[in-house]
């Protein structure tokens, strides 16, 4: 199996993430379990970050790596939380926090209103100069709904009802979120890539 390191800090995408890169043929090490810290996110879109992370990450190990940058993308906020959806209320990581904020935002909003879409998009680097990364992109569509439901996932997945699957992605089955989250998408797309 070819080694590679995830360039997250974030157990929950970690854990999301790893079982299906395996099946890739890839060993994952999260670059935490490297000492590797996170480089600060100046990017302006999720690829621009992406990039940025897995570069990094590449840099520090000497492997090669894969980044992740999703967020969720409110159309009622003009896109918010998007790029800052970890660190929406403050410090990153603070998951309840930024719900919280999320709910107070769209008080007023009423349902027809609250569409968004969780998006990723992931990078693949084979060295940190690699010229032709490859990069892979997938969305979700829902909404917003009015209070926390379900007690899987993580980050926005109470908060966030699909349409498709008639519950909120924490109310889901890890196994079935697998197979559907915006993450899930991506790398589909990425090993049909990796495939060709």
């Amino acid at each position: 199996m070819q080694k590679i390191v995830l360039a997250t800090g974030n157990q929950g995408k970690v854990k999301e993430m790893a079982d299906v890169l395996a099946t890739f043929g890839f060993e994952v090490i999260a670059q935490t379990d490297l000492g590797i810290e996170s480089p600060e996110e100046t990017g302006l879109t999720f690829v621009e970050n992406a990039l940025l992370k897995a570069r990094y990450a590449a840099e520090k190990s000497g492997l090669p790596a894969i980044a992740d940058d999703s967020g969720l993308v409110v159309n009622a906020l003009n896109g918010a939380p998007g790029l800052y959806s970890a660190r929406y209320a403050s410090e990153e990581g603070d998951d309840a926090k930024n719900r919280k904020k999320l709910l107070a935002e769209l008080a007023d909003v009423p349902k027809e209103k609250r569409h968004a879409k969780f998006v990723s998009c992931i990078v693949l680097l084979l060295h940190p100069a690699d010229p032709s990364p490859i990069i892979a992109e997938g969305e979700c569509h829902g909404m917003i709904g009015f209070e926390e439901k379900g007690e899987n996932g993580f980050g926005y997945d109470s908060l966030f009802f699909s349409p498709e699957q008639g519950c909120t992605f924490a109310e889901l089955e890890t196994t079935e979120k697998k197979k559907i989250s915006h993450r899930a998408r991506a790398l589909q797309e990425l090993k049909a890539k990796l495939s060709v």
